[in-house]
């Protein structure tokens, strides 16, 4: 009979990959006890990567060796683990709109939940919790709007909004104009002033 982390391992070998592994999605290996004292043994020998307190993932082979499972991946499993919203921080999306050609530094990530440090290997990924109007449309265009501009600040807003709308589509336009309830009146107020001549 195979050992409990061999068992551990054929187990996560068969999931795809970013798949969260806990101790209770195995507990019909063995006992708790057993199964954490396994799977800590497995991410100290590097056959699993601990990504936060109690959860796993397998990391990637390749033919340049192992690799943390993609980001975005990962991110997205842990979003529908916790039952969080987790988006790219305002920086990330100004730069990505063209907004600004800073780099941040860090890995930063808004979440609905708890901040919390996942670590990728070497790699840490921060987790900050924000406010329920800063992860507004998650994975949307307007979403990543509305990071943006609220990372850039209200000084800059009126520039910034003359940038960026034209280059949206109708429907993110319209989901911009949606989410105005929840924004801070800073950003509501120019927003409406521009739609309302669309």
């Amino acid at each position: 009979m195979k050992s409990l982390p061999g068992r551990i391992m054929r187990y996560a070998e068969a999931k795809p990959e970013a798949t969260p592994i806990q101790a209770e999605d195995l507990l019909h290996f063995g006992d708790r006890a057993a199964v954490s004292r396994a799977l800590s043994r497995l991410a100290r020998s590097e056959r699993l990567m601990r990504i936060y307190r109690g959860i796993y993932m397998r990391p990637i082979e390749t033919r340049f060796g192992l690799r943390a499972p993609r980001r975005e991946l990962a991110l997205a499993a842990l979003s529908g683990l916790w039952d969080e919203t987790i988006v790219p921080n305002g920086g990330d999306a100004a730069n990505w709109l063209g907004l600004t050609t800073q780099n941040t530094v860090r890995s930063v990530y808004l979440t609905s939940g708890p901040g919390r440090i996942l670590h990728f290997g070497a790699h840490r990924v921060e987790l900050l919790h924000a406010p329920s109007w800063q992860l507004a449309a998650p994975n949307r265009n307007a979403g990543t709007v509305i990071r943006a501009v609220a990372w850039l600040g209200p000084n800059e807003i009126e520039e910034r909004l003359d940038a960026v709308l034209p280059r949206l589509s109708a429907e993110d336009l319209s989901e911009l104009l949606a989410a105005r309830t929840v924004m801070p009146g800073w950003m509501a107020e120019p927003l409406s002033r521009r739609l309302a001549h669309r």
